[in-house]
């Protein structure tokens, strides 16, 4: 999956390592999504003249190729009538936030007040309409009211650029051609359609589109015409079309009707932490006989298999995940998305806050403190594969085992506390 910095990161203000937004799937980002906010007002610098005459060039070869693919001359040109290098989508491509937030910083302003109150008022404003796109693909409204409060909130900043624009600029500059030609194509074949004409085709500078972001090529598998109005219409004002696009990705992907991403629980004073991870899905039977109950003590419930996730190490709320996790994470690959998607739905649905609490007095790693975890993991004999700044399954296995080499609870979570452990 292609990922970028999104709307939705921007949104919230943060940039939380591991989030997207649906590119091949549906979104795109690093430690964001598909969008960008304040950093649009700021004026970029015009193109210099060789820079236009090479993206010339390169209009003219991808016009043998759009071509080839069956987009009609016509539909080019009028495409990219007046498209030019945006020194704003460069800008943007190469923008790597330093610091992070906490996920409990993330989920603090994702499902603030808010955002809570307003997804009522659209529940209540498009109840008829939400409930007719629930029954028709069987995912619950809430969920699909708080992917559309998480990616543009709720319509508010849908992004300006013109997708065509962005995405030549992104081939053009060629770090991701391939990709974004691909989406391009995908573009212009919305357009030969006639969905859309190329002035109203904006989006965010990635080239996500409309109420909930899809990127070209998603909006070309799963975008529906709920409306029946013979267009697949996710920019206008009315988000139904977009709402039922959603909703139709998530059934694509598996989604339980009436059943959680997950629930919160409390886990036995002798768990073995190294069994917290995502790709450990176990039935709910084989948890219990681990000592696995809700965070009241019930039962654990039994909605499949389930992972356990402890996204602030064994110190803060720990979850029991389940397939509709996994679903969500399919519209944007990050553990912070899918759990303030389902944490969200939750609220407006009338749901609390989590019952443990988060250990808020830890704060969180730059990008370059992580870089120098995992140099200092790797030193002692513990290797990350690389220090790229980025806390993967080979970072987390590494403090996992360094973890377990001085009897420490191995959760593996990448801490500022862990690294002036490491420092001494």
């Amino acid at each position: 999956m292609f990922k970028q910095h999104s709307l939705s990161a921007l949104i919230l203000g943060t940039a939380l390592t591991g989030c997207a937004s649906h590119a091949t799937t549906v979104s795109a980002t690093p430690t964001t999504n598909t969008h960008q906010a304040t950093a649009v007002k700021a004026p970029a610098p015009a193109a210099q003249p060789a820079e236009l005459a090479d993206f010339k060039t390169w209009r003219n070869n991808f016009r043998k190729k759009a071509l080839a693919k069956g987009i009609k001359p016509a539909v080019f040109d009028r495409a990219f009538k007046d498209v030019n290098v945006s020194q704003q989508v460069i800008k943007l491509d190469g923008n790597q936030a330093e610091f992070t937030r906490q996920i409990w910083q993330y989920l603090d302003t994702a499902t603030s007040a808010t955002r809570v109150s307003t997804g009522r008022e659209q529940a209540q404003k498009r109840a008829g309409t939400l409930s007719a796109i629930e029954e028709h693909y069987q995912v619950d409204a809430n969920v699909v009211l708080s992917v559309w409060g998480m990616e543009t909130n709720y319509g508010s900043y849908r992004g300006n650029i013109n997708t065509i624009a962005g995405l030549a600029t992104l081939a053009f500059e060629g770090r991701r051609r391939d990709f974004a030609e691909k989406q391009l194509i995908a573009a212009l074949t919305i357009l030969q359609a006639g969905d859309v004409t190329p002035e109203r085709m904006r989006g965010s500078w990635a080239g996500a589109m409309g109420h909930t972001q899809f990127m070209p090529t998603s909006y070309l598998e799963y975008a529906q015409d709920f409306t029946g109005d013979g267009k697949r219409d996710i920019w206008s004002e009315d988000p139904t079309d977009a709402l039922a696009s959603t909703a139709a990705y998530l059934k694509r992907f598996g989604w339980q009707h009436n059943a959680p991403w997950g629930v919160e629980v409390s886990l036995p004073k002798d768990f073995d932490y190294t069994q917290a991870d995502q790709s450990n899905r176990q039935s709910v039977s084989e948890w219990q006989k681990q000592g696995v109950t809700t965070v009241t003590g019930q039962p654990l419930p039994d909605y499949g298999k389930a992972a356990i996730l402890v996204p602030a190490g064994a110190h803060g709320p720990t979850f029991a995940i389940f397939k509709n996790f996994y679903v969500i994470r399919r519209y944007n690959n990050a553990t912070s998305y899918a759990m303030a998607v389902g944490h969200l739905a939750e609220k407006i649905a009338g749901g609390g806050e989590f019952v443990a609490k988060w250990p808020r007095d830890e704060r969180a790693l730059s990008r370059s403190e992580k870089k120098e975890l995992q140099r200092a993991l790797t030193a002692k004999g513990f290797s990350t594969q690389g220090a790229d700044g980025v806390i993967g399954p080979n970072t987390i296995k590494a403090i996992r085992a360094y973890q377990q080499s001085r009897a420490q609870v191995a959760d593996g979570y990448a801490s500022a506390s862990l690294l002036e452990q490491l420092k001494k």
